[in-house]
Protein backbone atom coordinates (compact mmCIF):
# COMPACT_ATOMS: atom_id res chain seq x y z
CA UNK A 1 0.00 0.00 0.00
CA UNK A 2 2.94 2.31 1.22
CA UNK A 3 4.50 1.52 -2.57
CA UNK A 4 1.03 2.61 -4.28
CA UNK A 5 0.38 5.77 -2.48
CA UNK A 6 4.46 6.59 -3.24
CA UNK A 7 4.13 5.74 -6.41
CA UNK A 8 0.97 7.86 -7.24
CA UNK A 9 2.49 10.69 -5.55
CA UNK A 10 5.53 10.54 -8.03
CA UNK A 11 3.39 11.37 -11.20
CA UNK A 12 3.20 14.96 -12.08
CA UNK A 13 0.02 16.69 -13.17
CA UNK A 14 0.49 15.48 -17.13
CA UNK A 15 0.40 12.00 -15.90
CA UNK A 16 -2.10 11.76 -13.59
CA UNK A 17 -4.31 13.68 -16.52
CA UNK A 18 -3.24 11.11 -18.93
CA UNK A 19 -4.08 8.07 -16.87
CA UNK A 20 -7.63 9.79 -16.07
CA UNK A 21 -8.33 9.59 -19.58
CA UNK A 22 -7.48 5.92 -20.28
CA UNK A 23 -10.05 5.05 -17.48
CA UNK A 24 -12.78 3.33 -18.75
CA UNK A 25 -16.15 5.64 -18.45
CA UNK A 26 -18.40 5.12 -15.41
CA UNK A 27 -21.66 4.01 -16.21
CA UNK A 28 -23.72 7.26 -15.57
CA UNK A 29 -21.35 9.07 -17.76
CA UNK A 30 -21.99 6.54 -20.35
CA UNK A 31 -26.45 6.70 -19.76
CA UNK A 32 -26.20 11.16 -19.95
CA UNK A 33 -23.98 10.55 -23.25
CA UNK A 34 -27.18 8.53 -24.46
CA UNK A 35 -29.52 10.71 -22.83
CA UNK A 36 -27.99 13.96 -24.14
CA UNK A 37 -28.58 12.41 -27.75
CA UNK A 38 -31.68 11.33 -27.34
CA UNK A 39 -33.17 14.57 -26.12
CA UNK A 40 -32.11 16.26 -29.16
CA UNK A 41 -33.65 13.51 -30.99
CA UNK A 42 -36.51 14.48 -29.58
CA UNK A 43 -36.33 18.08 -30.39
CA UNK A 44 -35.95 17.34 -34.25
CA UNK A 45 -39.10 18.50 -36.73
CA UNK A 46 -40.81 15.34 -37.67
CA UNK A 47 -40.25 15.82 -40.95
CA UNK A 48 -36.51 15.17 -41.24
CA UNK A 49 -37.24 11.97 -38.69
CA UNK A 50 -39.36 10.72 -41.57
CA UNK A 51 -36.63 11.23 -43.89
CA UNK A 52 -34.01 10.34 -42.73
CA UNK A 53 -35.89 6.93 -41.72
CA UNK A 54 -36.87 6.80 -44.93
CA UNK A 55 -33.17 6.44 -46.08
CA UNK A 56 -32.88 4.27 -43.41
CA UNK A 57 -35.33 1.47 -44.61
CA UNK A 58 -33.65 2.04 -48.28
CA UNK A 59 -30.26 1.33 -46.71
CA UNK A 60 -31.23 -1.87 -44.93
CA UNK A 61 -32.39 -3.07 -48.34
CA UNK A 62 -28.64 -3.58 -48.67
CA UNK A 63 -27.95 -6.23 -46.28
CA UNK A 64 -30.88 -8.44 -47.84
CA UNK A 65 -28.83 -7.96 -51.00
CA UNK A 66 -25.25 -8.89 -49.54
CA UNK A 67 -26.30 -11.91 -47.71
CA UNK A 68 -28.40 -13.56 -50.71
CA UNK A 69 -24.92 -12.80 -52.97
CA UNK A 70 -22.57 -14.24 -49.87
CA UNK A 71 -25.43 -16.73 -49.78
CA UNK A 72 -25.21 -17.76 -53.92
CA UNK A 73 -21.50 -18.02 -54.38
CA UNK A 74 -20.59 -19.70 -51.10
CA UNK A 75 -20.46 -23.65 -51.90
CA UNK A 76 -23.28 -25.71 -50.42
CA UNK A 77 -21.98 -26.68 -46.81
CA UNK A 78 -23.02 -26.84 -43.33
CA UNK A 79 -20.79 -23.69 -42.66
CA UNK A 80 -22.31 -21.52 -45.21
CA UNK A 81 -24.54 -19.69 -43.27
CA UNK A 82 -21.22 -18.56 -41.23
CA UNK A 83 -20.24 -16.00 -44.29
CA UNK A 84 -23.38 -15.32 -45.69
CA UNK A 85 -24.68 -13.78 -41.93
CA UNK A 86 -21.72 -11.34 -42.69
CA UNK A 87 -23.91 -9.64 -45.05
CA UNK A 88 -26.68 -8.89 -42.16
CA UNK A 89 -24.09 -6.08 -41.08
CA UNK A 90 -24.27 -4.25 -44.31
CA UNK A 91 -26.71 -2.50 -43.94
CA UNK A 92 -27.08 -1.77 -40.47
CA UNK A 93 -23.68 0.00 -40.67
CA UNK A 94 -24.47 2.31 -43.48
CA UNK A 95 -27.87 3.29 -41.45
CA UNK A 96 -25.56 4.06 -38.11
CA UNK A 97 -22.68 5.73 -39.26
CA UNK A 98 -24.59 7.73 -41.86
CA UNK A 99 -26.41 8.96 -38.40
CA UNK A 100 -30.04 7.39 -40.12
CA UNK A 101 -33.00 6.91 -38.09
CA UNK A 102 -33.63 3.33 -37.74
CA UNK A 103 -36.36 1.69 -35.30
CA UNK A 104 -34.88 -0.53 -32.42
CA UNK A 105 -32.22 1.85 -32.34
CA UNK A 106 -32.49 5.57 -32.16
CA UNK A 107 -35.85 5.05 -30.80
CA UNK A 108 -34.78 3.25 -27.74
CA UNK A 109 -32.89 6.03 -26.43
CA UNK A 110 -35.63 8.14 -25.80
CA UNK A 111 -37.42 6.32 -23.32
CA UNK A 112 -34.34 6.83 -21.08
CA UNK A 113 -35.65 10.72 -21.31
CA UNK A 114 -38.99 9.33 -20.51
CA UNK A 115 -38.32 7.13 -17.14
CA UNK A 116 -35.83 10.56 -16.41
CA UNK A 117 -38.28 13.64 -16.72
CA UNK A 118 -41.39 11.36 -16.33
CA UNK A 119 -43.88 13.87 -17.80
CA UNK A 120 -46.66 13.08 -20.56
CA UNK A 121 -45.45 15.73 -23.19
CA UNK A 122 -42.06 13.66 -23.21
CA UNK A 123 -44.28 10.47 -23.54
CA UNK A 124 -46.22 11.66 -26.84
CA UNK A 125 -43.23 13.08 -28.44
CA UNK A 126 -41.93 9.77 -27.89
CA UNK A 127 -44.74 8.10 -29.38
CA UNK A 128 -44.67 10.46 -32.28
CA UNK A 129 -41.09 9.50 -32.29
CA UNK A 130 -41.39 6.03 -32.54
CA UNK A 131 -44.83 5.37 -35.04
CA UNK A 132 -43.11 8.34 -37.90
CA UNK A 133 -39.85 6.64 -37.55
CA UNK A 134 -41.44 2.80 -37.53
CA UNK A 135 -44.02 3.93 -40.65
CA UNK A 136 -41.28 5.91 -42.59
CA UNK A 137 -38.84 2.54 -42.31
CA UNK A 138 -41.26 0.48 -43.51
CA UNK A 139 -42.24 2.39 -46.26
CA UNK A 140 -38.65 2.69 -47.29
CA UNK A 141 -38.28 -1.08 -47.51
CA UNK A 142 -41.10 -2.14 -49.07
CA UNK A 143 -39.69 0.08 -51.69
CA UNK A 144 -36.46 -1.40 -51.85
CA UNK A 145 -38.23 -5.45 -51.87
CA UNK A 146 -40.56 -4.12 -54.47
CA UNK A 147 -37.93 -3.17 -56.56
CA UNK A 148 -35.98 -6.46 -55.92
CA UNK A 149 -38.96 -8.06 -56.69
CA UNK A 150 -40.04 -6.38 -60.08
CA UNK A 151 -36.68 -5.54 -61.77
CA UNK A 152 -33.83 -7.53 -62.23
CA UNK A 153 -31.36 -5.65 -59.81
CA UNK A 154 -29.67 -8.56 -59.63
CA UNK A 155 -28.37 -11.77 -61.45
CA UNK A 156 -31.50 -14.19 -62.09
CA UNK A 157 -29.21 -16.46 -60.48
CA UNK A 158 -29.41 -15.41 -57.16
CA UNK A 159 -33.20 -15.18 -56.77
CA UNK A 160 -32.79 -18.41 -55.18
CA UNK A 161 -30.58 -17.12 -52.60
CA UNK A 162 -33.46 -14.20 -51.53
CA UNK A 163 -36.19 -16.88 -51.55
CA UNK A 164 -34.38 -18.71 -48.95
CA UNK A 165 -33.77 -15.59 -46.86
CA UNK A 166 -37.20 -14.78 -47.24
CA UNK A 167 -39.13 -17.86 -46.07
CA UNK A 168 -36.98 -18.30 -42.74
CA UNK A 169 -38.15 -14.89 -41.94
CA UNK A 170 -41.86 -17.03 -41.75
CA UNK A 171 -40.82 -20.60 -40.69
CA UNK A 172 -41.37 -19.72 -37.09
CA UNK A 173 -44.58 -19.58 -35.06
CA UNK A 174 -45.55 -16.49 -32.51
CA UNK A 175 -44.20 -17.67 -29.63
CA UNK A 176 -40.66 -18.61 -30.77
CA UNK A 177 -40.61 -15.34 -33.24
CA UNK A 178 -41.31 -12.99 -30.15
CA UNK A 179 -38.67 -14.70 -28.07
CA UNK A 180 -36.06 -14.45 -30.28
CA UNK A 181 -36.86 -10.70 -31.12
CA UNK A 182 -36.51 -9.69 -27.65
CA UNK A 183 -32.77 -11.13 -28.41
CA UNK A 184 -32.40 -9.18 -31.44
CA UNK A 185 -34.07 -6.10 -29.36
CA UNK A 186 -31.76 -6.73 -26.28
CA UNK A 187 -28.74 -6.93 -28.95
CA UNK A 188 -29.16 -4.05 -30.56
CA UNK A 189 -29.54 -1.52 -27.67
CA UNK A 190 -26.58 -3.11 -26.23
CA UNK A 191 -24.99 -2.62 -28.98
CA UNK A 192 -25.83 1.51 -28.55
CA UNK A 193 -24.75 1.73 -25.05
CA UNK A 194 -21.05 0.58 -26.55
CA UNK A 195 -21.45 3.12 -29.56
CA UNK A 196 -20.68 6.49 -27.68
CA UNK A 197 -17.78 5.31 -26.14
CA UNK A 198 -16.41 2.43 -28.70
CA UNK A 199 -14.20 5.24 -30.94
CA UNK A 200 -12.38 3.58 -33.72
CA UNK A 201 -13.87 0.32 -32.78
CA UNK A 202 -17.47 1.35 -34.02
CA UNK A 203 -17.20 -0.32 -37.07
CA UNK A 204 -15.90 -3.44 -35.13
CA UNK A 205 -18.75 -3.11 -32.64
CA UNK A 206 -21.41 -2.90 -35.40
CA UNK A 207 -20.46 -6.19 -37.14
CA UNK A 208 -20.25 -8.27 -34.05
CA UNK A 209 -23.00 -7.74 -32.54
CA UNK A 210 -24.72 -7.64 -35.83
CA UNK A 211 -23.52 -10.49 -37.43
CA UNK A 212 -24.48 -12.15 -34.09
CA UNK A 213 -28.24 -11.60 -34.90
CA UNK A 214 -28.25 -12.39 -38.34
CA UNK A 215 -26.33 -15.90 -37.80
CA UNK A 216 -28.93 -16.49 -34.74
CA UNK A 217 -31.46 -15.58 -37.17
CA UNK A 218 -32.88 -13.34 -34.09
CA UNK A 219 -35.81 -11.31 -36.49
CA UNK A 220 -35.16 -7.52 -36.67
CA UNK A 221 -38.42 -5.86 -37.84
CA UNK A 222 -36.25 -3.79 -40.25
CA UNK A 223 -33.76 -5.96 -41.49
CA UNK A 224 -36.09 -8.48 -41.95
CA UNK A 225 -39.06 -6.48 -43.47
CA UNK A 226 -37.12 -6.71 -46.30
CA UNK A 227 -36.90 -9.97 -46.96
CA UNK A 228 -40.44 -11.00 -45.81
CA UNK A 229 -41.91 -7.82 -48.06
CA UNK A 230 -39.73 -9.69 -50.94
CA UNK A 231 -41.50 -12.89 -49.95
CA UNK A 232 -45.43 -11.40 -50.34
CA UNK A 233 -44.25 -9.46 -53.91
CA UNK A 234 -42.81 -12.44 -55.39
CA UNK A 235 -46.08 -14.25 -54.57
CA UNK A 236 -44.47 -16.87 -51.77
CA UNK A 237 -46.27 -15.34 -48.80
CA UNK A 238 -49.38 -13.42 -48.24
CA UNK A 239 -49.90 -9.79 -46.50
CA UNK A 240 -52.04 -10.97 -43.73
CA UNK A 241 -49.18 -13.96 -43.05
CA UNK A 242 -46.68 -11.09 -43.06
CA UNK A 243 -48.30 -9.15 -40.60
CA UNK A 244 -49.24 -11.96 -38.22
CA UNK A 245 -46.41 -14.24 -38.61
CA UNK A 246 -43.68 -11.57 -38.84
CA UNK A 247 -44.09 -8.17 -37.87
CA UNK A 248 -46.52 -8.60 -35.38
CA UNK A 249 -44.42 -10.72 -33.26
CA UNK A 250 -41.38 -8.85 -34.05
CA UNK A 251 -41.99 -5.78 -33.32
CA UNK A 252 -43.12 -6.85 -29.95
CA UNK A 253 -40.39 -8.96 -28.92
CA UNK A 254 -37.56 -6.00 -30.70
CA UNK A 255 -39.68 -3.42 -28.20
CA UNK A 256 -39.73 -5.67 -25.18
CA UNK A 257 -36.28 -6.58 -25.58
CA UNK A 258 -34.57 -3.38 -26.22
CA UNK A 259 -36.46 -0.82 -23.48
CA UNK A 260 -37.42 -3.05 -20.50
CA UNK A 261 -34.09 -5.04 -20.81
CA UNK A 262 -31.57 -2.23 -21.68
CA UNK A 263 -32.90 0.93 -21.53
CA UNK A 264 -35.03 0.65 -18.37
CA UNK A 265 -31.86 -1.81 -17.02
CA UNK A 266 -29.52 0.18 -17.80
CA UNK A 267 -31.44 3.43 -16.09
CA UNK A 268 -32.02 1.38 -12.71
CA UNK A 269 -28.45 1.05 -12.36
CA UNK A 270 -27.42 4.72 -12.70
CA UNK A 271 -30.25 5.66 -10.37
CA UNK A 272 -29.44 3.63 -7.82
CA UNK A 273 -25.87 3.82 -8.14
CA UNK A 274 -26.53 7.61 -7.82
CA UNK A 275 -28.72 7.50 -4.74
CA UNK A 276 -26.98 4.81 -2.60
CA UNK A 277 -23.67 8.14 -3.46
CA UNK A 278 -26.14 10.26 -2.04
CA UNK A 279 -26.69 8.27 0.92
CA UNK A 280 -22.92 7.45 1.63
CA UNK A 281 -22.39 11.67 1.55
CA UNK A 282 -24.99 12.41 3.79
CA UNK A 283 -23.56 9.60 6.00
CA UNK A 284 -20.12 10.95 6.09
CA UNK A 285 -21.96 14.29 6.62
CA UNK A 286 -23.41 13.15 10.05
Amino acid sequence: MAEQQHTEHDLDSSQKRDARRREAPSAAVVYEAIRREAESELTRPLTGLAFSALAAGLSMGFSFIAQALLYSYTPESAWRPIIASFGYSIGFLFVILGRQQLFTENTLTPVLEVLRVRRLSTILRTANLWVVVLIANIVGTAIFAFMMSYFDVLDPKINGALASIAAKEYENGFATMFVRAIFAGWLVALMLWLMPFAETARVGVIILVTYVIGLAHFPHIIAGSVAALYGVFTGGHGMMEFFSVFFVPTILGNVLGGVAMVAAVNYAQVAYSDSERDDSDVDKGD
